[in-house]
């Protein structure tokens, strides 16, 4: 007999001495606790997935709120800015309306001014030039008498 022989006679019987030892169910049950962990570790990481998964959702539904709430943020902000340019506007018309109103009373008050003025000259001028061709043509104490008396009048009538 062959050397090839007596190994493969020894390894029969070294795999019946494993057998009636109980060897092969020993390690059909690790292998079956092994199997077991790695099912529960399979498990764990599929919840773990799942919950991964569920919280990405969640995060992502509150983001897209964010965004719609930025959204609306923004529109308020762009109506109260379009508001409060309009109302700004409006007071700024309102104000320059006032100073023209002023500006036209002042321009008015100064052209009465002004007119009072030269009716002021106009008379004097008048009262003078009356004076003069008075008392050019009217000579004597009658004749100042009557020019007194007339400047005196027509001074107090064209004020």
């Amino acid at each position: 007999m062959d050397a090839e022989v007596w190994v493969a006679i020894a390894f029969v019987v070294f795999l019946g001495v494993l057998y009636r030892f109980g060897a092969f169910s020993t390690m059909i049950g690790a292998l079956d606790k092994r199997s077991d962990a790695i099912r529960k570790e399979l498990e764990e990481a599929k919840a773990l997935r799942d919950e991964a998964q569920r919280v990405f959702h969640d995060y992502k539904a509150k983001f897209a709120a964010a965004e719609k709430e930025v959204e609306g943020i923004i529109e308020r902000a762009k109506s109260d800015a379009a508001r409060y340019s309009a109302e700004v506007d409006a007071e700024f018309d309102a104000f320059m309306t006032r100073r023209r109103a002023m500006a036209e009373k002042r321009i008015a008050q100064a052209e009465a001014s002004a007119m009072a003025e030269v009716r002021a000259a106009a008379a004097d001028a008048a009262v003078k030039a009356s004076e003069v061709i008075l008392r050019t043509t009217l000579k004597g104490e009658a004749g100042e008498a009557l020019v007194t008396k007339s400047v005196a009048n027509l001074r107090s009538e064209l004020n």
